[in-house]
């Protein structure tokens, strides 16, 4: 417990954010890592469905994706002010550059890295993905992974997903984060580096 001690005082006042592709495990592993380290979990897509009144599927519908990032940015920002926290990203989130420097400035960011396989595996499983409704999930989700992840790689730390339970994969995210602010950087030197 004294490595979970060291990595919330290094982390202070900032949040942890979850970034990746839809089907990663945010949210799932999300959950966990509050559990574990005893920090609110926050779902920014949840927050974006409360602010705009209706769900993301059908502000996509109403609105368009463009209106959708315009409020994800301010809704993203207003959480990482409220820090300590976990929190879930939705996967293009990451893409937008005001979010990304909000995130670099009050959060440390984890990419939750997954394959084609796992995520069209798992995406299949759920509905509500705007992005997904086109009759070719699996080909979207591969320009997806094209366009996203040389911007993904950016985050502060990076962790491979695989067929291994959310409990796994939390000790793999939380020994990452250890070893990142633990490796004798800290979190401010690293981001001006």
């Amino acid at each position: 417990m004294r490595a979970h001690d060291d990595l919330l005082s290094a982390i202070s006042s900032r949040s942890i954010v979850l970034v990746g592709l839809m089907g990663a495990g945010k949210t799932c592993v999300g959950r966990c890592l509050s559990t574990a380290l005893n920090l609110p979990f926050v779902d920014a897509d949840q927050e974006i469905e409360a602010a705009a009144g209706c769900n993301i599927e059908d502000f996509f519908e109403i609105f368009g994706e463009t209106e959708f990032r315009e409020g994800e940015v301010r809704v993203i920002r207003r959480l990482l002010n409220d820090g300590p926290q976990i929190l879930a990203t939705g996967g293009g989130a990451f893409m937008h550059a005001q979010t990304q420097q909000s995130i670099q400035t009050l959060g440390v960011s984890v990419w939750l890295k997954a394959s084609l396989e796992i995520l069209s595996k798992r995406t299949s499983r759920r509905g509500g993905r705007p992005l997904l409704k086109n009759g070719d999930p699996t080909g979207t989700l591969e320009k997806l992974i094209k366009a996203r992840y040389p911007v993904y790689e950016l985050a502060d730390v990076t962790v491979e997903t695989s067929q291994e339970s959310v409990d796994i994969t939390t000790g793999k995210v939380l020994e990452a984060l250890e070893e990142f602010v633990l490796s004798g950087l800290s979190i401010k030197e690293a981001q001006h580096e």
